[in-house]
């Protein structure tokens, strides 16, 4: 059990007496957990140059040694933030492909990254920021990737119905997904038009384009290589 916080309680004898504090305890998995709030509002606000152990420390009310204890330091911390968002994100994305038609999947797709833009503010500024750490957990380009090859299946099974070579499939679907992502980072600060609208633009751009895609595309222009 790890102390938070000193409260009052009453002296004894005669003679008022200073209040001595009882300490109130948190377990290692509150104060983790703790840390991790804490660490991730500050990492979205400043990003992770600009936060200092000693600041998530002195937020949390603690010494620097219990950061280094839980994580090893900033560095831990921060891969651990990363890794949660990536996932939660990844699985709001993968839990939304449910429907039948392709148009509609292209939709809940949208749909599922803007949701996460605006209910996990904090999480989608510390995903697109450039990281200066070298982690295991990843980036937000390898992210992408991952939810670009949840769209490679929906694409390969259409190019194929309509006589397109299916191995092109994830080089579409990495294209659409950043088109997405993308457009989804400018929307984090604009906030308009509203989240529906957006999601319908993406996928009038997205299935139009492919409903009017060449089987050979060329290049018009004078370069070709």
């Amino acid at each position: 059990m790890e102390d938070v916080a000193i409260d009052g309680s009453a002296g004894s004898g005669s003679e008022q007496k200073p209040r001595r504090g009882r300490r109130v305890r948190m377990t290692g998995a509150q104060r983790r957990e703790q840390l991790l709030d804490i660490g991730r509002t500050l990492f979205a606000e400043k990003g992770f140059e600009g936060t200092s152990v000693e600041e998530i420390a002195a937020k949390a009310g603690v010494s620097k040694p219990v950061v280094y204890e839980h994580f090893g330091g900033k560095e831990g911390l921060y891969a651990v933030v990363v890794d949660r968002e990536m996932r939660q994100l990844l699985d709001g994305v993968t839990g939304a492909l449910t429907a039948g038609h392709p148009r509609e999947l292209l939709e809940q797709a949208a749909f599922a990254l803007l949701d996460y833009i605006e209910n996990y503010t904090d999480g989608f500024r510390i995903l697109v920021r450039d990281s200066p750490v070298a982690q295991s957990t990843g980036t937000f380009a390898s992210l992408i990737s991952d939810i670009a090859t949840q769209v490679e299946d929906i694409l390969g099974l259409e190019f194929k119905a309509r006589g397109f070579d299916p191995k092109l499939a994830p080089l579409y679907a990495q294209a659409l997904v950043g088109m997405v992502a993308l457009t989804g980072q400018w929307w984090l600060d604009v906030r308009k038009p509203r989240k529906a609208e957006v999601a319908a633009h993406l996928v009038n751009l997205a299935w139009h384009g492919l409903d009017g895609m060449e089987q050979k595309p060329r290049l018009i222009g004078h370069r070709k290589n």
